[in-house]
């Protein structure tokens, strides 16, 4: 590993913006923030898996990685992250290195021939070059690569060096963002900068979230002008010097370059969440606030409460009929980050009672806020096996978990409703609109009548060990009698 990289993990571990790391002490600081994995271990993901997941949803960008197949072999989409415009980000690219370029040391020329390709074939805004385990022991440089394509072929080259063994998941998530803001960020100006231009960073756009965000912006006359990384541009990445606020989404892997973009630019920023009512109106507000702080005109503060209003009172109207069927049921919920309370405070706003939420991958003003929101610690968990979970919900001390799709077979083994609120859901969540969709999705599950014919017992249950099953009359079989004199 060289030092370089070894000194950004470092600064990644002792960021002063993360309350986490500032918090404990300096040998506890530098061991990071996650336990790291066993060698080998596919749980988790690795920190070249975490620098593709922060990067790979800038759209019109080719993610080339240096590696054997198994890398990236099989890549296609991602945790469904949806674009408006380029679908070139859901291809993946690898220079599929093998045994014998390993050993007679092609992997450098291969990649300059790779970068040569894409660029011929896709036409690009830029070329992303993730390092992985086996070329960064090699001793690969992707640094000189990448600059010498850049010259030769006149199109941005950037240099993704996180190997999956420096680290967590988590961590790739925080290094990739490092290599925007070195060799991406401030390398190009817009157009016609404005006085309500914000960057949104930590928001990926999953199932078209965005989308239902992004009109209310419109008609406050906000324009997204950078983003990291859902639906983004490699321009928008470029130019988000030049925004005026920063709203950060997820604190625990992005807080770094919100920070960075304070003290080098003097965009100031804040953390928001999209998810409820609330929380959203929350989100508007303070974003209006501090745009009209730097300079917009005063009455976007006006406008924004006029169009809260407007929202809130529709989205109300069409959350009368689905609240009573959901209100004071039960839900276990098991996600992570900032969904651990945003989710939470959504949830409550309908009346639905949480009796647990994970803490996994929160931070301390995660943990905060859901003291906030709840009132106490005692529903939180950092972790919760399978069978703790089976038993929660066996015990019925949940009508419904709400969790990622790994603990979807927990939910139907306990013969519980189950709904994705993770990466992977098909459906969007996010704002007003998402608000409605949401309680949409816990009435279409919980209320479904098959859950009390699954839970019924079965009709040959109860019997005595003697008694003979009932004989099945052809009369009751479909189809005439005629049908079966015939076989």
């Amino acid at each position: 590993m060289s030092d370089a990289l070894k000194q950004k993990i470092q600064n990644a571990f002792q960021e002063p913006g993360c309350a986490t790391n500032a918090a404990k002490p300096e040998a506890e600081r530098k061991k990071g923030c996650a336990k790291q994995l066993t060698p080998g271990a596919a749980a988790g993901g690795c920190a070249f898996d975490g620098a593709m997941i922060a990067l790979q949803p800038i759209t019109d960008v080719a993610h080339v990685v240096h590696a054997p197949l198994a890398c990236w072999g099989n890549g296609w989409d991602n945790r469904g992250s949806a674009s408006s415009g380029s679908e070139l980000y859901r291809k993946g690219f690898t220079t599929d290195l093998t045994e014998l370029d390993i050993v007679m040391g092609n992997g450098e020329k291969k990649l300059y021939r790779a970068i040569r390709e894409v660029i011929a074939q896709e036409d690009p805004a830029a070329v992303f070059v993730y390092a992985t385990c086996v070329t960064a022991l090699i001793g690969d440089d992707i640094g000189a690569v990448c600059k010498a394509a850049a010259e030769r072929f006149g199109r941005p080259v950037i240099p993704v060096n996180v190997p999956g063994y420096v680290g967590s998941k988590n961590l790739g998530n925080k290094l990739g963002a490092e290599a925007m803001l070195d060799h991406v960020v401030g390398t190009m100006e817009p157009a016609e900068p404005g006085l309500t231009d914000i960057n949104i960073i930590g928001d990926f756009n999953l199932s078209g979230e965005l989308w239902q965000i992004k009109p209310l912006l419109d008609r406050l006359g906000i324009r997204i002008l950078g983003s990291l990384s859902g639906d983004a541009r490699y321009a928008q990445v470029a130019m988000m010097h030049r925004a005026r606020v920063t709203m950060l989404v997820c604190s625990h892997a992005f807080i770094a370059i919100a920070r960075k973009l304070q003290d080098r630019y003097g965009i100031p920023y804040f953390e928001g969440s999209f998810y409820g009512i609330s929380d959203t109106s929350a989100a508007l507000r303070t974003m209006c606030a501090m745009l009209v702080d730097r300079g917009a005109p005063p009455d976007l503060l006006d406008r924004c409460e006029a169009l809260i209003a407007d929202e809130e009172a529709r989205t109300r109207a069409a959350l009368a009929p689905l609240r009573p069927k959901v209100q004071g049921r039960r839900v276990l919920l098991y996600t992570g980050g900032h969904k651990t309370w945003s989710v939470v405070s959504a949830l409550q706003e309908l009346g639905v009672e949480v009796v647990g939420t994970s803490m996994r991958k929160a931070t301390d003003g995660d943990r905060d806020r859901v003291v906030e929101i709840m009132g106490d610690d005692t529903h939180m968990f950092e972790n919760m096996a399978p069978k703790e979970m089976y038993r929660m919900l066996r015990e019925a001390r949940a009508d419904v978990l709400m969790s990622g799709g790994r603990s979807q077979f927990v939910a139907l083994k306990a013969r519980v409703p189950w709904i994705d609120v993770n990466q992977e859901k098909h459906e969007p969540y996010a704002g007003y609109a998402g608000m409605v969709e949401l309680v949409r999705a816990i009435d279409r599950e919980m209320n479904n009548p098959m859950w009390a014919e699954l839970r019924a017992p079965a009709p040959w249950e109860g019997l005595a060990p003697d008694t003979p099953a009932a004989p099945v009359l052809l009369s009751a079989v479909p189809g005439s009698k005629a049908d079966f004199e015939d076989c």
